[in-house]
């Protein structure tokens, strides 16, 4: 029984080293070098220039976890390799009148409303940079990262300083997302 993510074999770019350690893989590329503990019930095969993730024999009663740690496991690496040779992106748009961000060394101060500037210290391995908006976007924050989850992590964590409010729509949010607005205190007005 097999994923069908986890079945495609993964390319192994030019200048990429994948290295496999008791449980842990570790892929090091020009951008570089991430390891990860392997997800269990799931071997890895380096064979020339492709990663192969295949599931382990077990019994009928585990089949779905297997499947599901095979897909798992696959998306992981394949995540490793991609952030050491490309790195991820994210980003945020801070909406509302007089809401800003600015960037002073590692550290993103906000101003969103509230009655003091948030300091938002960036994890290592994260940068940031700051541009203005264009139309009701004042300022749009890019975070740039080789580890997709701790760049997720990083956006996911400074949405939650200001989430999106479905009146006016202010607040943080991610570059596409969209925010489902609800009718204000007069309805729809004929």
């Amino acid at each position: 029984m097999l994923s069908r993510i986890g079945r495609r074999p993964i390319p192994i770019p030019e200048g990429v080293k994948v290295d496999l350690q008791e449980g842990r893989i570790i892929v090091q590329g020009p951008k570089g070098r991430l390891e990860k503990p392997l997800p269990p019930l799931v071997k890895v095969n380096i064979e020339g220039n492709e990663i192969k993730v295949l599931p382990q024999e077990v019994q009928k009663r585990l089949a779905k976890k297997v499947k599901a740690f095979h897909g798992l496991a696959r998306a992981l690496i394949n995540n490793l390799v991609v952030g050491v040779t490309n790195g991820f992106t994210r980003a945020l748009d801070i909406v509302g009148l007089g809401y800003r961000a600015e960037l002073k060394g590692d550290v993103l101060i906000f101003h969103l409303g509230y009655s003091h500037p948030i300091e938002f210290k960036l994890p290592q391995g994260v940068k940031a940079k700051v541009e203005r908006g264009s139309g009701e976007v004042q300022y749009r924050v890019i975070l740039e990262g080789i580890d997709k989850e701790l760049v997720g992590q990083t956006a996911a964590n400074i949405r939650r300083l200001r989430p999106p409010e479905p009146y006016k729509g202010k607040g943080v949010r991610y570059a596409d997302e969209k925010i489902l607005r609800k009718a204000g205190k007069g309805g729809k007005k004929a």
